[in-house]
């Protein structure tokens, strides 16, 4: 299949109320995207989890409110969740993805879509773990999907059909935007979405602390910067489903000549912002590539 671009951030999904959501590992992705599902109209009935302790899956299950096996239980765990589902997201490190792929696919049912939410791990790594012809689909989520705000890249593999994706996709539209990209796209998108939120936390970090230093309260900072940061999103994301304007134009209106706003915004062009958000971006999206490569030679 050739990906297209969609975006959505519909609250609603097209899937079956049936539809059986298995969720392997629940870390911080797995735990994100299952966060917004519930927040939608996946019910807790539908999904089944495992993880690795047995501390973790009764604390996952409290807080989820969904079934969670552990694997320090039980070795069979995984396969057990897996065996009966219909969506498998795999949630575990990338250096485990593959070993998990290969654990599962014997009990997998035919058709049944694997999504993988590590970094790294290409398709063919995926495809080539699971029984030929299994649908497989590689993901690169953002958490914000736990607030119902994320960004999710989807890139189908070989066997996965139009209808597979558009499964998945519907499921993590109502937690957040969905674009079906192409493989060699994956690792400019982690840069700037996967590993994103990272930096509008640290931008809010670093303007609390300079509220602080000019006098302010530490925790009146702090919301000011989080609310700023905030209303600014959704400005910006508004005006841009709309039409109206993109981030520099929404920029330049907020720049009165020779006010307050334009000397911080030349302030960031001298101590070279730019500059640095490129490179960081950058940095990401390499370090993205080099553990795929170093991932594939470790197979």
């Amino acid at each position: 299949m050739s990906p297209s671009t969609s975006t959505s951030t519909s609250t609603s999904t097209s899937t079956s109320p049936a539809l059986r959501i298995a969720m392997l590992g629940l870390g911080s992705m797995n735990g994100a995207i299952l966060a917004g599902l519930l927040d939608a109209s996946v019910t807790p009935e539908q999904v089944r989890a495992t993880t690795r302790s047995t501390a973790t899956a009764a604390e996952r299950a409290q807080q989820y409110g969904v079934s969670v096996l552990a694997e320090e239980d039980d070795a069979e765990a995984n396969r057990s969740v897996a065996a009966d589902a219909d969506i498998i997201f795999l949630g575990v490190k990338p250096h485990g993805i593959v070993a998990l792929a290969a654990e599962i696919a014997a009990v997998l049912k035919p058709g049944a879509v694997v999504v993988s939410v590590a970094a790294a791990i290409s398709v063919e790594m995926l495809e080539a773990a699971l029984a030929q012809d299994q649908p497989v689909i590689r993901s690169m989520p953002n958490t914000p999907l736990s607030v119902g705000l994320g960004v999710v890249g989807l890139v189908p593999g070989s066997h996965a059909s139009a209808q597979d994706t558009e499964t998945v996709a519907a499921l993590l539209r109502a937690s957040g935007a969905v674009h079906v990209i192409e493989e060699s796209q994956i690792d400019a998108l982690t840069g700037i979405s996967g590993s994103g939120p990272a930096y509008a936390f640290y931008l809010a970090e670093q303007m609390a602390e300079a509220g602080v230093k000019l006098g302010l309260d530490r925790e009146l900072a702090a919301d000011l910067a989080a609310q700023t940061i905030y209303g600014a999103g959704k400005m910006l994301v508004r005006h841009q489903a709309a039409g109206t304007a993109d981030a520099a134009a929404l920029r330049r209106a907020v720049c009165s000549p020779n006010g307050t706003t334009e000397r911080a915004i030349n302030a960031f062009d001298d101590h070279g912002l730019p500059a640095a958000v490129e490179a960081a971006v950058n940095a990401s999206a390499h370090r993205s590539a080099e553990i795929t490569d170093e991932l594939r030679s470790a197979d």
